[in-house]
């Protein structure tokens, strides 16, 4: 370690202090612009020229929204026009349907995780919260179940989302990873799938049968009626009517964030067929790319079409057309209803285009100054084990910042030089691991915290020991599952 990378390394750490306290101080910068200005800084403190700031700036922006910003904006499409046709509540009832009361979580875990596949943890929930509400009104009544159903419920729900998000492509996060330490993303999906499932069930119905008992936790019975489709009376019974609620970030609906189409809410409206094949035909094509690319020889065709249809953006699309048909023009929607839905899908995940490309500016920032390969030197120097420290910078910034994506990215930025050319199962375990490390410690400066508090009707005491709690152990569990499967390798 020279003089001059300890300097790099003093920068890196003042910068991430900077970083904090902008989002945090009273100035409340966004996170966009916060990643921005630290990057600037950084650069310059280093000694890079001006004409070579604003080059690294452009070139870590634009490359990582090409490689990620197109294929969110088809998954945010396609989550909406999932949760406008009634697919995902339909996936949902006809799970839970069959469940016995105890068994319930178990029901609720599973369809949250193939609810979960392709939406963001905040859509999911809200898209859940009617099917949620409305069977643990039925538990309360019934008094089969100890403590609170309406938590009973939830964890399961929370954990799979979480857990999905954080960990799994083609979520935006775990996507950063990928293609910032260039792992494969078949590997990566099927690590992120092997890591989920104990994941879940420890932190969703292992974990809330023994919370629910603990926490009196009763939403408001007129937010419950809203979400439920029915109205409460001045005598408190329930009549049928429709309603919206508040969670922490703004107004919600069952179909989604904000407006919903008329499909919304009618489970009946579309086949499980359909709207199975709609979740899962991204996620089939990205694990086909990889099984091609293992099994077939490099000049059969067969490959190539199949690599060529796996690409992430090329599968979500697939994925968004498949649905556009199937599901929003089938629905009996008018097709202008049907762009407008899709126009507010791509405004909910526009600040999410800008953190993320204020992360690619600071990542390769990193890389143009050096900073990357000294944090390599500084690590390998304190033989430090790389998945642990991947997890801990996710944790410390996504706790710290309330963006798990700060978290992601600017642990990606600072791992890739570690991380080699990449594309082994090492790659595909390390965005896993930085993936958890963004879950955990999901405080009161996170939306996901609010929303959660505010729709349970939950204190603050009780949404930390509920929804705080599940992420911080969805966290060490994706750590600890991923650290076992190092040991293979």
């Amino acid at each position: 370690m020279t003089g001059h990378a300890w300097l790099l390394l003093v920068t890196l750490v003042v910068a991430i202090g900077v970083l904090v306290l902008l989002i945090n101080s009273r100035l409340r910068f966004h996170p966009f612009a916060a990643l921005m200005l630290v990057s600037v800084g950084v650069a310059l403190v280093a000694g890079m020229s001006t004409e070579q700031v604003a080059e690294s700036l452009e070139e870590g922006a634009g490359g990582i929204l090409g490689d990620v910003g197109i294929t969110l904006a088809f998954g945010a499409m396609l989550g909406r026009l999932l949760a406008n046709s009634g697919a995902t509540e339909r996936i949902a009832r006809v799970i839970v349907d069959r469940a016995g009361t105890r068994s319930l979580p178990w029901y609720m875990a599973g369809a949250a995780f193939v609810i979960g596949i392709p939406m963001f943890f905040e859509i999911g929930l809200i898209v859940l919260l009617p099917l949620i509400f409305s069977v643990a009104r039925r538990l309360q009544d019934s008094g089969q179940v100890k403590g609170s159903p309406y938590v009973y419920l939830a964890t399961p729900t929370i954990a799979a989302l979480c857990t999905l998000h954080g960990m799994v492509p083609p979520h935006p996060g775990p996507l950063i990873g990928v293609e910032g330490l260039h792992a494969d993303l078949g590997m990566t999906i099927l690590v992120g799938l092997i890591c989920a499932v104990p994941t879940i069930v420890i932190s969703g119905p292992v974990y809330g049968r023994w919370i629910a008992p603990r926490l009196a936790v009763h939403p408001d019975r007129e937010l419950v009626a809203q979400f439920t489709g029915t109205a409460t009376t001045g005598t408190g019974e329930a009549t049928t009517g429709t309603g919206t609620a508040t969670g922490g970030t703004g107004t919600a609906t069952p179909g989604g964030e904000g407006r919903h189409g008329a499909g919304a809410g009618k489970p009946g409206g579309v086949s499980l067929g359909w709207a199975l094949a709609a979740v899962l035909v991204p996620v089939v094509l990205m694990l086909l790319r990889t099984i091609a690319e293992l099994a077939l020889a490099e000049s059969s065709p067969v490959r190539h079409v199949l690599v060529f249809v796996g690409e992430p953006v090329i599968a979500m699309f697939a994925g968004f057309l498949f649905a556009l048909f199937a599901l929003g023009y089938r629905s009996g929607q008018p097709a202008e209803k049907v762009r407008e839905s899709l126009t507010d899908s791509i405004k909910s995940v526009a600040g999410i285009l800008l953190i993320i490309a204020g992360g690619g500016a600071f990542n390769q920032v990193l890389k143009d100054t050096g900073i990357g390969k000294a944090i390599e030197s500084a690590a390998s120097g304190a033989h430090l084990n790389l998945l642990l420290l991947g997890w801990l910078i996710a944790l410390v910034l996504s706790f710290s910042t309330g963006s798990a994506t700060v978290g992601i990215v600017a642990a990606t930025g600072i791992l890739s030089p570690m991380a080699g050319t990449g594309g082994g199962l090492e790659s595909s375990l390390l965005v896993v691991a930085i993936g958890a490390g963004s879950i955990g410690l999901n405080y009161v400066n996170h939306a996901g915290f609010w929303l959660v508090k505010e729709s349970f009707g939950m204190t603050l005491g009780q949404a930390t020991k509920s929804h705080t709690a599940i992420q911080t152990l969805v966290s060490v569990c994706g750590l600890l599952m991923a650290l076992l499967l190092s040991v293979f390798v």
